[in-house]
């Protein structure tokens, strides 16, 4: 008899594990955690990594993203571009640098393989966490481009005109703040951006 209530027991505690489990697994996801319109992970585009990783914009989701679009063959505006993304790098606050990420954006996919945003990232000591190369098809970056209210335009077979502006989107992937210019000072992009990391818990 004391078995039976005993088996019993057990059996109505496993059932309730499951009910429990069940209404865990359905209850919706939290306000804080949703996409809003806003978001760039709303972006259905697939983007190709320096290291050849096909990669959709919201696996970034929850990290604070730091964007430049460039093209590794660029002369004049882009190594400037670079060079400002670095000293960016080199004043992340060291304890939230992990929830940060660098990404530079290719404008020039044709030119622009993996293989040779693989060869610029090593030429460029780029090659590491937090920098992220990207690169997909041209209206997909025509598409992101205008995200960013970033305007360029091919002006020879091997030459583009293009905006200079640094991006910050916040971990959601809402765009929150622009840094225009080469060479401007960034106090303000380190702050905010050191300021989104130290949330992310």
């Amino acid at each position: 008899m004391n078995k039976t209530i005993l088996v019993l027991f057990i059996l109505l505690f496993t059932l309730q594990s499951c009910k429990d489990s069940e209404k865990k697994e359905s209850q919706p996801i939290p306000k804080s955690k949703e996409i809003s319109d806003l978001s760039i992970y709303n972006l259905p585009s697939e983007w190709t990594t320096q290291d050849g990783k096909n990669i959709e914009l919201k696996s970034l989701n929850g990290n604070v993203l730091v964007m430049v679009m460039i093209y590794t063959s660029c002369k004049a505006a882009c190594p400037r571009l670079v060079a400002d993304m670095r000293s960016i790098e080199t004043k992340l606050d060291k304890q939230t640098k992990k929830n940060i990420k660098l990404i530079l954006v290719s404008i020039d996919p044709k030119t622009d393989t993996p293989q040779r945003l693989k060869a610029f990232a090593i030429e460029n000591k780029m090659n590491q966490y937090p920098w992220i190369f990207l690169r997909s098809t041209e209206e997909n970056t025509r598409e992101f481009a205008a995200v960013l209210a970033v305007n360029y335009k091919q002006i020879s077979p091997i030459d583009f005109s293009h905006s200079n502006i640094i991006s910050v989107f916040n971990p959601k992937g809402e765009l929150i703040y622009q840094q225009e210019g080469l060479g401007v000072n960034n106090d303000k992009t380190i702050t905010i951006i050191n300021e989104e990391a130290k949330k992310i818990k």
